[in-house]
């Protein structure tokens, strides 16, 4: 398998899915085959030199099954206390320091471990739940309801129209950050209903072709990005000032030194670790392509 370059998205770990109801299965696993636990405490996770803490809660906290890969097996749980080896997990993603299995091993146990904090409770009959299945399921012991973990799909889209690509901006970004739209998907719709759906709501635009590329999970706190480059009918845009600062449409060349940092009024695409700059690139080699005599 092809690993993608952003973040997130490394190599995969054996989850052991099968095996995860089977208590005896995993008991030796348990009781001694521990190579790393990811702590986390919100959006912070507790890191040693750079790497995963090799400690484990003696306090009695449930673990999670990660899964294995060749250097070992790993866990996660919450961690209560604060210390300064507690890090945020965004500015490991921007700076670089960990490699793609790590980061995405983080996203693993960050979305989990978020799920268990926020459904402590079954939606059914409001009864306290227990962890079960190593962590992959919650069970209401009042009324029998078992729950699972979720993940929000989200779709983001490189709009093209001839040789110019479509992307916005929201005021909380950097400044002089452009990026793909992107909007969660609703109940009931495909993905290519929600990429017309959000075009047509944040920009005005009708798309009508829309092709898969690639997904990223996104940890924050739980969510699974789309990425897809969609064909516009018009260049004509009705921007809603509620979802973006603003939006324009980019020719070849701009996009080019968006890109790669060198344009002259200091304008950029995202960064190399989201699934917008890959979705973006992609799209102007195709269109870069295209105009080949």
């Amino acid at each position: 398998m092809k690993t993608p370059a952003f973040a997130f998205a490394g190599p995969p770990l054996n989850r052991h899915a099968n095996e995860r109801g089977k208590s005896l299965a995993f008991s030796a696993l348990a009781a001694g085959y521990k190579t790393a636990c990811v702590q986390c405490r919100g959006d912070l996770v507790l890191m040693e030199n750079k790497l995963l803490s090799q400690a484990f809660p003696d306090d009695g906290r449930d673990l999670i099954l990660l899964g294995e890969d060749a250097s070992g097996c790993f866990w996660a749980a919450a961690r209560a206390d604060e210390t300064d080896a507690l890090v945020p997990v965004r500015s490991m993603m921007m700076d670089g320091t960990l490699d793609g299995a790590t980061l995405s091993i983080i996203a693993q146990a960050k979305s989990l471990l978020h799920w268990h904090d926020t459904h402590g409770f079954c939606a059914k009959c409001g009864a306290a739940t227990q962890m079960a299945d190593l962590g992959y399921r919650r069970h209401c012991t009042a009324c029998g309801a078992d729950h699972f973990p979720r993940t929000d799909p989200v779709v983001i889209m490189a709009v093209r129209c001839g040789s110019k690509l479509l992307l916005g901006r929201q005021k909380s970004w950097s400044p002089g950050m452009y990026s793909a739209l992107a909007g969660f998907m609703e109940p009931g719709e495909t993905m290519e209903a929600a990429v017309a759906r959000e075009v047509q709501e944040e920009a005005g635009v009708v798309v009508t072709s829309v092709r898969y590329v690639t997904t990223q999970p996104w940890p924050f706190p739980s969510s699974l990005m789309i990425g897809v480059i969609a064909e516009a009918v018009s260049e004509t845009l009705t921007i809603d000032e509620n979802e973006l600062e603003t939006a324009r449409w980019f020719g070849l060349d701009e996009l080019k030194l968006m890109l790669s940092d060198q344009h002259p009024e200091g304008l950029t695409a995202s960064h190399p670790y989201a699934i917008a700059h890959a979705i973006v690139k992609q799209a102007v080699e195709e269109m870069g392509n295209a105009l080949v005599p």
